[in-house]
């Protein structure tokens, strides 16, 4: 347990999260039926991680991130990645001034807080490195010159699981950068009629006001270290880690002829901070086995590898982990 009482750390998590609601809401007046898709890209801001998503086309997952990025006060860029894009149409370039006689420095749309990068796939390999070094430094050098990106910083990286012609998918070590990887799905039937009379119009959807300050973003990070993880429950996140790798000690033998390669430290790390963030949107200083239940497949599913047997009797990673969860002892 850390410095702070239990109680402690509640009280403060309600004051902290008390923006939450609000956001929420506030994102809901444009954004009907991705209700789940919201809250995830939540937890992936408040938890500084970046996400990867994947859906058909149609979904409104750029309008989602439009619409986040609006309601709070805070930066945004849209990037459509593209077959002939170079490294320094997103990060920028070093422009020759013929009056000073010197270079100067013209930065790319990298420099903000929200990126979507659109298609992330469809760009080459080295357009893709250069994407994923800004998200793990989170800094950029041009020229001999460093630069700091400005917090809060959050990637949102879509691609569309369709279309697979002309495209350079992820490498996995690069994939494994995501924080999560989330799957968007499509509306219930009602959901589907709300956004009909909403968006069947002319005219486009009025922007909405900012309701959150990227101040308090930070603060909310910050605060999210202090949130209280249970001996009990960082066990449950090791075992179901560690069931990825070596199946055989947790009974489930036959997992061990469908992955190929398990889920790295960094799952275990990041299913830990998303809980926190998870319990940080429901208002509670603590995690819970059911906070890692609900992050569970969107932390895991790019991480575990699976093998030509697996493939070749359909199975994907969801169904492997969807295994582990109904397998490892819930504490």
């Amino acid at each position: 347990m850390s410095e702070f009482s239990l109680s402690e750390i509640n009280d403060r998590i309600a004051k902290e999260s008390a923006f939450i609601d609000p956001l929420r809401s506030s994102i809901g007046e444009v954004i009907v039926g991705q209700d789940e898709l919201i809250n995830k890209i939540l937890i992936g801001l408040l938890a500084n991680g970046h996400l990867l998503l994947e859906g058909v086309p149609g979904l409104a997952k750029t309008l989602t991130v439009n619409t986040l990025a609006q309601a709070i006060d805070t930066g945004f860029q849209r990037i459509q990645f593209t077959p002939d894009m170079l490294p320094a149409d997103l990060l920028g370039t070093l422009i020759f001034n013929q009056k000073t006689g010197a270079f100067e420095t013209r930065k790319g749309p990298i420099f903000s807080n929200i990126i979507l990068a659109d298609e992330i796939n469809r760009a080459p390999s080295k357009v893709q490195s250069a994407l994923l070094e800004a998200m793990q430094e989170r800094q950029i050098t041009i020229g001999k010159d460093t630069f700091k990106l400005d917090a809060p910083f959050l990637v949102l990286a879509t691609q569309n699981p369709i279309e697979q012609e002309g495209t350079y998918p992820l490498p996995e070590a690069q994939v494994d950068r995501f924080m999560m990887k989330l799957k968007v799905g499509y509306p219930q039937k009602d959901e589907e009629r709300k956004i009909l009379r909403q968006a069947a119009r002319t005219d486009k959807l009025k922007p909405i006001k900012a309701v959150v300050k990227s101040k308090q973003i930070l603060s909310a990070q910050e605060t999210i270290n202090d949130i209280y993880v249970d001996e009990k429950v960082e066990d449950y996140v090791l075992n179901l880690v560690f069931a990825t790798r070596k199946p055989d000690e947790f009974d489930l033998g036959d997992l061990s002829q469908l992955i190929e390669y398990g889920a790295s430290p960094r799952a275990t790390i990041n299913l830990v901070l998303a809980s926190k963030a998870r319990a940080f949107l429901e208002h509670r200083g603590y995690i819970t086995p059911e906070d890692v239940r609900y992050v569970g497949k969107d932390v895991l599913r790019h991480r575990v590898i699976l093998t030509y047997e697996a493939e070749a009797e359909e199975l994907t990673s969801e169904d492997v982990i969807q295994r582990l969860f109904d397998s490892i002892e819930i504490p």
